[in-house]
């Protein structure tokens, strides 16, 4: 995956995401530690995504923080960490995400849109903590947009991170659309 593809934000996510690894002596950077990575940037978008999915935040940080204590720990590592090879898979299905919405980048949304499909202890827990589910009707339409595009005819508001992240992105593939016009 080409890390100019990432937005910033994600980027960060992923960079703060090697730091929580290496701050807990864990050998490998997993979902869990992205997860744990988006949930504490203080002007990202993934709590509000998730909010409005319905999904408690508070008790799912809570939740991720012991999930990561319970991960294995290697002493003396030197702070070398190797990215998991549950985290390449669920970078791969973002990138797969963003490419069927035609985004030219691949953002935090897809990440969570990765995840509301995962098995991992990441996609449990976020599944655990609201409603997340998969559903075909939203996963093949952009209902509504969170950036300002206005919402679709009948729909309040979203349902679950489906939901969610399909609305924040609808808005920001139509805005990439206009510009390229």
């Amino acid at each position: 995956m080409r890390q100019d593809r990432l937005t910033t934000k994600f980027q960060e996510a992923l960079a703060d995401a090697q730091s929580i690894a290496v701050g807990n002596d864990n050998p490998y950077i997993e979902p869990l530690h992205v997860l744990a990575a988006m949930l504490r940037q203080p002007d990202g978008g993934t709590r509000s995504v998730l909010q409005r999915a319905g999904v408690a935040t508070a008790p799912l940080v809570a939740a991720v923080d012991s999930a990561l204590k319970r991960l294995p720990q290697v002493s003396g590592n030197d702070g070398q960490v190797q990215v998991g090879r549950e985290l390449v898979g669920l970078l791969n299905q973002a990138d797969k995400e963003a490419q069927k919405r035609g985004d030219s980048f691949i953002a935090s949304e897809m990440f969570l849109l990765a995840l509301a499909d995962d098995k991992s202890d990441a996609g449990r827990l976020a599944r655990e903590h609201g409603r997340i589910e998969c559903d075909s009707f939203i996963r093949g339409h952009g209902i509504c947009s969170f950036r300002g595009m206005g919402r679709s005819p009948g729909v309040t508001e979203p349902r679950n991170i489906r939901t969610a992240v399909a609305n924040t992105t609808a808005g920001s593939a139509n805005s990439n659309r206009e510009a390229e016009a």
